[in-house]
């Protein structure tokens, strides 16, 4: 636990916040409340075992923090608490609640003991596959989802891996669980037309047959979805973006828009995912809502962006 102050309200609680969620505990000597609250905070701060840490800022010697956060939440009166994350307050709470409230708010927010190891086994994998060794990346991500059954962003990189790896079946039982949040998640979302890309594939015909069909009709545009699938499966992306193309330019509507669909999810996946905020990115702020990054762009997904925007209109 730190007291806040001026001088060390970067390094305590904005940079600190970056590697571990902060709740703040506003308070002031004189105040009734906060002598109540204190105590239950130190003692749910060791129950949580470092999976958030607190600290404690005067309102008397600080005002102008205080000040701040106040005028920020609309609060005007003490103990106040804000939780910081990602060098951000996101949520707070008024008032000397009862131990058990302030877990209940602290779990909506602070993860859980299961989640930061799976995570701590996402990074590591994320090192191994960088180093090019897949197989002990694919156990760890494989570790990290049986952990955590939550966290998607392991189970799509562990999906991925082993579509990678040809082992379509196990990834497709390892994407089952997440399946449904298809429709709301444009990651997991691409990563299901992948899939069925994939299952696809050992039954569609010769690339010579499909070039056949399609000389002799330009319109069949089941034989150039069917030949999309295979480069799609292949992960030649590029190629099977090129194929989808040409159905776009003669038919946007086709099959329900599917040819743009499967194009898009095929950006989504040479996409990388946002990156993390870094404390410098967050030095100095106090905005309730977080500022967004932006990314230097991919010049060849930039370029299939604007490929599909020119068949689209």
């Amino acid at each position: 636990m730190n007291d806040i102050t001026l001088q060390n309200f970067e390094a305590e609680l904005i940079q600190a916040s970056m590697q571990q969620p902060v709740l703040l505990d506003i308070w002031a000597p004189w105040c009734g409340p906060c002598r109540t609250l204190g105590p239950i905070l130190e003692k749910v701060e060791k129950a949580y075992g470092g999976r958030f840490k607190l600290a404690k800022l005067n309102s008397d010697d600080q005002p102008e923090i205080a000040g701040q956060l106040s005028q920020a939440f609309g609060v005007r009166s003490i103990p106040f608490c804000v939780l910081f994350d990602k060098g951000q307050p996101v949520d707070g709470f008024v008032g000397a609640l009862p131990e058990a409230q302030v877990r209940e708010f602290l779990d909506r927010h602070v993860p859980s003991a299961e989640a930061l190891e799976a995570e701590a086994e996402t990074e590591q994998a994320e090192a191994l596959e960088a180093s090019g060794d897949s197989a002990a990346a694919l156990a760890r991500l494989q570790q990290a989802v049986a952990i955590d059954p939550g966290n998607d962003v392991a189970r799509f990189d562990y999906v991925k891996l082993l579509l990678e790896g040809g082992r379509v079946a196990e990834a497709r039982q390892a994407f089952q669980p997440v399946a449904s949040k298809a429709l709301h998640d444009a990651r997991l979302a691409a990563l299901s037309h992948w899939l069925a890309a994939c299952e696809k594939a050992p039954t569609a015909r010769s690339p010579e047959a499909l070039a056949a069909a399609i000389e002799a009709n330009r319109r069949d545009f089941d034989a150039r979805f069917e030949l999309a699938q295979t480069l799609f499966a292949a992960s030649r992306f590029t190629d099977a973006m090129e194929a989808l193309l040409e159905i776009v330019m003669r038919d946007k509507e086709w099959n329900g828009q599917l040819a743009r669909k499967t194009y898009v999810a095929i950006l989504e996946l040479m996409s990388k995912p946002a990156p993390k905020v870094t404390a410098e990115q967050a030095k100095g702020t106090l905005e309730v809502t977080g500022k967004q990054q932006s990314t230097a762009g991919d010049p060849v997904i930039d370029q299939y962006r604007r490929k599909l925007s020119m068949a689209l209109f």
